[in-house]
């Protein structure tokens, strides 16, 4: 642990000296032994790796054996077909996914192409990942840090950790600290300097300790380069349901060739009949449309600024029943912000909208010194330097204090620059005829060099209890979480020393700051909890800030549900896991912790998302189910790690997008119930007719019609259905909820039965009509053909009718409106026109096998047609408490 070694055992460890660095001879060893200073990266995959990543399906395997048994009894346009479906549906995947796995490269740009080192004695810059253990770096403002360091020289050093650590400000820097928890938290190290950090202020040295994967970024780069990849709810639900199918086909074809022996049947015309049944028991058309959903979905979701980068973690996002949230950035605003001033007993309160108010006496002349003694800058909106200096600056905004205009009344003539150890900061300006001096710093701090305090416009002596009564106000703010910061001035007739400054000052009073809160984020997180969702707080950030946050946004009560990083190193993976659910705030973490923290509320079967923005979240944002990255504030890491990024960096947004996933549920959902009843009325229909010695009612090349053009149209139309208004008042549903829940299952057993049955009839009718039935010998082609159109008309237009059935499991089509869904009833009037068109039109009529039909058939097999739809509209009268959660 060489932040726990002193800068002497560091050096002599790596044998090296200060003042001469290392030799160019040792450094070009080193890097031969350890490597370049260069993160590594897994290849990236190729379109065709993509591509044959998607066919890694159960559907589509089935699909793959489907046309290869049509490519061997040459029905060629059968095979063909399959075979576009199969592309359709692995192209739509690609699209969505080629992008996606750019974390790595991130990072690599990340790291800086230059660093200023000591070697052979001298000071020179090379490129960044030339560096070694061993080398001497020179830190200067403004640098970002080439290697993690054990820092060996600091002076006013400040480094600005966010991306990494989750902290709102720079981190004070001394080198000369020696640390003996070998679990201090990273925030905390304040003797080391990490890879791709900032330097913000002052100046320092250091030795590097670690270079490329071995540093911190490193680490998270090993991380994010895991495999971690599980299947969605909605992958497993599928994987399962293609299982299911697939071993249904076998035992079909099992079964239909044990019927033949018995029924001493031609074992090839059977063979021809269970490949029949099988196109039949699959629905081709499923694994297309389920990506044909969950594309459309994305781009409803890009619509309220969520773009999901992976097809499948739309449909994720409705089973989510965790929310983990990075504090920084993400729940806060990410910037400091002054929310309370204080003088001798007149506390005031800054009302967060942005305002303009009117400052009194002391309130003018507290502001006047934090502005004055400031050296950031803030127009048009947006602030360069110290984010609490930025802080002061905006304050001054609000009171028309503003900073140029005072620079130029006046002009600063000296300073005291601010170190960690006074922490404290002076200037002198020019005032009237004379000059001020204006400190700012930690108010114990400034009541130690202060004799007098400015009260209502007049300077009186600093007394004990007037300092009680500072420190007293001071610690009330700190309980809220919030930095104190002090202010005190004091006149002069001459420019003064820089040591003169800080003695006999006037106290004015304190500032108190914090990031604060965004305002829509408290309604959003009230929201989820209706919702049944826990939003959890994770943050590099102190305990106390965490706490103040969690408590005033509603994830939070009391302290007791906050844990810190070094406890929870103090728990076993088991003991944590069985503990996780008693807490809601995680404060002072590493990436390991929130990785750890992902996990663990993993492990109870919770479907767990992680928002954040900066380096540290992207472990996280890999492991979580669904990993939310922010658009504009977020890091490109975050954004390669995540699954879905919020361009408005809302987190309202999440709440919102959890909405559209519940729905995109509910409505593949409908289609994938939707097509297995039409698919089991094929198969009942075909294997009732094979069981009895009927004629086969449906021929390969309809049943393939059906199952890709008219089925598919309200499959599809059902999978855009408007969502339902209360879906964010129920709780989340199970992961493990299978398709056929909630009575779901058998909605599709009666509606494929009645389908199945109503097929057979209009089959015997269509053979009545010449004066046969089923189990008559040697039937005319021409009869069979008449009696086949009537069956596959009837089916076809009973599943079109079927589909409006399927909008909602409790409500009838009448309730939630017939035409609410124009998209439905334009695909089943799209159905009827191309059904007509296949019977009408000589060419199709021949391929298709079909004869035109009289007014009279017309009108039984719409009767026919209509019967399963209104059957399930009944059933619904009589089981709606079934659906009601």
């Amino acid at each position: 642990m060489w932040f726990s070694k002193s800068q002497e055992e560091v050096l002599r460890e790596l044998n090296v000296s200060q003042s001469i660095g290392l030799t160019n001879e040792e450094a070009i060893t080193r890097l031969d032994k350890y490597g370049k200073n260069k993160l590594k990266g897994k290849p990236k995959k190729s379109i065709i790796s993509l591509f044959l990543g998607q066919l890694k399906d159960m559907l589509i395997y089935i699909l793959l054996a489907a046309s290869v048994i049509t490519i061997l009894i040459h029905e060629y346009v059968d095979a063909v077909i399959i075979l576009m479906v199969v592309v359709l549906n692995a192209v739509i995947g690609v699209v969505q996914e080629y992008k996606a796995e750019k974390a790595i490269e991130a990072l690599q740009k990340m790291t800086t192409p230059k660093a200023l080192v000591r070697r052979d004695g001298e000071v020179k810059e090379i490129n960044s990942e030339e560096l070694v253990p061993g080398d001497i770096v020179i830190i200067d403002a403004g640098r970002y840090i080439p290697a993690d360091l054990r820092l060996i020289e600091s002076v006013n050093l400040q480094i600005e950790e966010s991306a990494l650590t989750g902290e709102s400000v720079p981190t004070d820097k001394n080198a000369q600290i020696v640390f003996e928890n070998p679990k201090a938290s990273l925030g905390d190290l304040s003797n080391m300097a990490f890879m791709s950090t900032l330097s913000t202020y002052g100046r320092g040295e250091g030795v590097v300790i670690a270079t490329a994967m071995e540093t911190e970024i490193g680490k998270i780069a090993k991380i994010l380069d895991e495999d971690s990849d599980e299947m969605t709810p909605l992958q497993k639900r599928l994987d399962e349901l293609g299982r299911i199918l697939g071993f249904l086909c076998i035992g079909v074809c099992v079964l239909i060739f044990a019927v033949a022996l018995i029924q001493k049947r031609e074992l090839f015309e059977m063979f021809l009949t269970a490949i029949s049944l099988a196109v039949a028991a699959i629905p081709e058309g499923l694994a297309a449309i389920v990506a044909i959903v969950l594309a459309l979905g994305v781009t409803r979701m890009s619509k309220i600024n969520a773009i999901v980068k992976k097809l499948p973690a739309v449909e994720t996002l409705g089973c989510v029943n965790i929310i983990c949230s990075d504090k920084t950035g993400t729940l806060t605003q990410n910037k400091m912000t002054v929310v309370k001033h204080y003088t001798l007993n007149n506390l005031k309160v800054l009302p967060a909208a942005q305002a303009t108010f009117e400052a009194s006496g002391d309130e003018a002349e507290l502001i006047k010194t934090f502005v004055l003694c400031s050296d950031a800058t803030y127009e048009n909106g947006q602030g360069t330097g110290d984010p609490t200096e930025i802080a002061l600056v905006v304050m001054g905004d609000k009171y028309s204090l503003i900073k140029p205009v005072l620079n130029g009344k006046h002009e600063r003539v000296g300073e005291k620059p601010f170190d960690s150890d006074r922490k404290l900061m002076s200037t002198l300006n020019k005032e009237g005829n004379g000059y001020r001096v204006h400190t700012k710093g930690a108010l114990d701090n400034i009541l130690k060099i202060s004799k007098n305090a400015l009260i209502n416009g007049k300077i009186v002596p600093l007394t004990d209890d007037m300092k009680a009564d500072y420190m007293e106000a001071a610690e009330e703010m700190s309980d809220e979480a919030l930095r104190v910061l002090g202010a005190a001035y004091k006149d002069t007739s001459s420019i003064i020393t820089p040591e003169e400054m800080e003695k006999d000052l006037t106290v004015i009073g304190f500032v108190g700051m914090i990031d604060p809160p965004r305002l829509e984020v408290k309604d959003s997180i009230r929201e989820a909890k209706t919702a049944g969702i826990t939003s959890i707080m994770i943050t590099g950030d102190h305990k106390n800030t965490a706490v103040a946050i969690a408590k005033e946004l509603g994830i939070a009560e009391s302290k007791e549900q906050c844990l810190t990083g070094s406890q929870i190193d103090e728990l076993s993976d088991e003991e944590f896991a069985e503990k996780i659910s008693n807490y809601r705030v995680f404060a002072r973490v590493s990436p390991e912790h929130k990785v750890k923290i992902v996990k663990a509320f993993r492990s109870h079967g919770n479907i767990v998302s992680m928002t954040g923005d900066g380096v540290n979240d992207a472990p996280s944002l890999k492991y979580a189910d669904i990993g939310v990255a922010m658009g504009i504030t977020g890091t490109d890491v975050a954004k390669g790690a995540s699954d879905m990024i919020l361009t408005d960096d809302n987190f309202t947004t999440i709440v919102h997008a959890i909405e559209e996933g519940r729905n995109i549920y509910n409505n593949i959902k409908k289609s994938v119930i939707f097509l297995l009843s039409c698919n089991l009325g094929e198969v009942i229909s075909i294997f009732a007719s094979i069981l009895f010695f009927w004629p086969i009612p449906l021929l390969p090349t309809q049943i393939l019609w059906m199952n890709l053009i008219t089925d598919t149209l309200p499959a599809i139309a059902l999978g855009v259905d408007p969502g339902d208004k209360d879906v964010m008042k129920k709780k989340p549903r199970s992961a493990k909820e299978s398709f056929f829940a909630k009575g779901a299952g058998a909605k599709a057993v009666i509606g494929g039965s009645l389908i199945g049955i109503l097929t057979l009839a209009a089959f015997y009718f269509g053979l009545h009509e010449f004066g046969y039935s089923l189990g008559s010998q040697d039937i005319p082609e021409d009869v069979l053909t008449y009696a086949r159109t009537m069956s596959f008309v009837v089916i076809v237009a009973s599943q079109l009718f079927f589909s409006l059935s399927m909008r909602n499991a409790a409500k009838t089509v009448f309730q939630i409106g017939l035409f609410s869904n124009m998209k439905l009833i334009g695909a089943i009037i799209a159905g009827f026109i191309l059904q007509f068109g296949v019977i009408t039109i000589p060419f199709f009529a021949r391929a298709f096998k079909v004869h035109t039909l009289s007014l009279y058939d017309w009108g039984l097999v719409i009767g026919f047609a209509l019967i399963p739809f209104l059957v399930n509209e009944l059933i619904k009268v009589f089981t709606k408490s079934l659906y009601k959660d």
